[in-house]
């Protein structure tokens, strides 16, 4: 049995990208991940931060390019390698990818405003009617 998922929390680096190539349209979004360790010598906490090139393709590649910078994201898929050229050296490299396939928007939902509370009370009696 073989298994390749990856789940990331974390936030967007820039406003999602939709890509078209070669009559293939996808979106390209820039993850950041962190975590942190206690440095024994010195006592202090060491962040680091991670960056992921997550793709997605399909349907939820459209809901995928509304998210904007600083979005708070829970996103699944699987990872996945390819070779590509870089265009100033020439030199092939490996490039690391998420392919998701599930996006969960963390985001705290907006508090409305009271112009916007004074209509929400509900009457059950005038539901009926």
């Amino acid at each position: 049995m073989y298994q390749n998922r990856i789940s990331l929390i974390g936030f967007l680096g820039k406003d999602a990208t939709a890509v078209t190539t070669n009559n293939a349209n996808f979106t390209a979004l820039s993850l950041a991940t962190k975590s942190s360790y206690k440095d024994k010598t010195t006592g202090k906490y060491i962040d680091h931060t991670e960056w992921h090139r997550c793709i997605v393709w399909g349907k939820l590649a459209e809901y995928a390019k509304t998210l904007k910078k600083g979005a708070h994201l829970s996103v699944e898929g699987e990872l996945r390698s390819r070779e590509r050229t870089d265009k100033k050296t020439g030199q092939k490299e490996r490039v690391w990818e998420v392919r998701v396939t599930s996006i969960l928007k963390l985001d705290r939902a907006e508090k409305a405003g009271p112009e916007d509370a004074e209509n929400d009370e509900f009457n059950p009696e005038e539901e009926a009617a």
